[in-house]
């Protein structure tokens, strides 16, 4: 069986037994081994995604932030030693005074998350207590972050951080003058040429663009039901996530990076550097960079896998880029699917088990 004809039979089998709503591609080179999209951007009005289809990316969302800050390094009006707090006058607040650009970038400030995931803490029990719909400018999320306990000294560690993309928008919008999704828009999405890709309110009137349905399931975690995901998380995306694109749009941003097209030589060389390790498992090492993750086989140098996930209720985004095979697979979910074990069995047909 060609490998066209087996990715396809995978995706099916998600679509048909495994709750896989979305769209999905599957690249190497400039050939598309499979496209396709499933299930309903709108599920009361049966209306059907398409690979045009836009989906809430969640953290993917951080792999913009992070593009729009290398281009203002690049610009020489930041760098990656900057003391955020002195560039946003903070005072009143548990962050380090340390605390710099490299440091936010890279996870490895230390400081106190808005809802410490890695330590089990749900993000949407946050809006249980506060309006989701009170948080619309960056600024809005200063009382969440900046009173927060810090988890380690400023480069004393890696554990993942959304606030810390919160204190990255916020410096772009002190450097630039231009609120962060005007400047993403105008900077990244435009000049990049993903035409489909945008910041959408979830209570605004937005074409093309998928609802996210979330799981309700029983005191024995059985499925009863879908709802949607419209009181999980702020009404429109920020810089740590909530950007919508298409899998094409995702395409194109990972080739015009990888190739230089967007950053100069030096800095496209640095964004596809690992930085520190992330995670040792028994056959692969994960490492860090700045936005991006980088997965190594164990014992062995040459990248496998250069990665930016996205998950929130009613939002499931896996986004990978394979160096050695100049191939992509990108596959954006609309509603609550174990998308990383269907990336993981078109991976091995890709570039084999890990």
């Amino acid at each position: 069986m060609k490998i066209e004809e087996r990715i396809k039979q995978i995706v099916e089998t998600y679509a048909a037994e495994k709750d896989f709503s979305g769209a999905i591609l599957v690249k190497k080179a400039n050939d598309i081994l499979f496209s396709g999209a499933y299930g309903y951007a709108h599920k009361g009005w049966k209306i059907k995604n398409t690979v045009d289809t836009k989906f809430d990316t969640a953290s993917v969302t951080k792999l913009f932030t992070t593009v729009g800050v290398l281009l203002l390094i690049e610009k020489g009006v930041l760098s990656f030693q900057d003391r955020v707090l002195e560039i946003l006058d903070i005072k009143d607040t548990t962050i380090s005074k340390e605390v710099t650009i490299y440091h936010l970038l890279t996870h490895t400030s230390g400081i106190g998350d808005d809802a410490d995931e890695e330590a089990g803490e749900s993000y949407e029990d946050i809006w249980k207590i506060k309006p989701n719909y009170s948080i619309r400018e960056l600024v809005d999320f200063l009382p969440q972050l900046i009173y927060k306990a810090p988890n380690f000294e400023p480069g004393k560690g890696c554990r993942y951080n959304n606030v810390a993309f919160i204190l990255l928008g916020l410096v772009i919008e002190k450097i630039t003058g231009q609120k962060y999704r005007d400047y993403i828009k105008e900077e990244v999405f435009e000049k990049i040429g993903m035409t489909n890709s945008g910041f959408y309110s979830m209570d605004g009137i937005n074409e093309n663009v998928a609802e996210g349905y979330a799981m309700v399931c029983d005191d024995k975690d059985e499925f009863i039901e879908w709802r949607k995901n419209i009181y999980s998380y702020p009404p429109i995306g920020s810089p740590d996530g909530g950007a919508f694109t298409t899998v094409e749009d995702l395409d194109i941003f990972i080739h015009k990076l990888y190739n230089g097209e967007v950053l100069s030589k030096e800095l496209t060389e640095d964004l596809f550097t690992p930085k520190v390790v992330y995670r040792e498992y028994e056959k692969a090492t994960v490492k860090m960079g700045y936005g991006f993750e980088f997965i190594f086989r164990k014992d062995e140098d040459d990248i496998l896998l250069i990665t930016k996930d996205g998950v929130n209720p009613g939002v499931a985004c896996k986004f990978n880029y394979y160096p050695s095979a100049d191939a992509t697979v990108i596959v954006l979910a609309n509603q609550d699917c174990n998308v990383w074990a269907m990336a993981r069995e078109i991976q091995e047909l890709l570039v084999g088990k890990l």
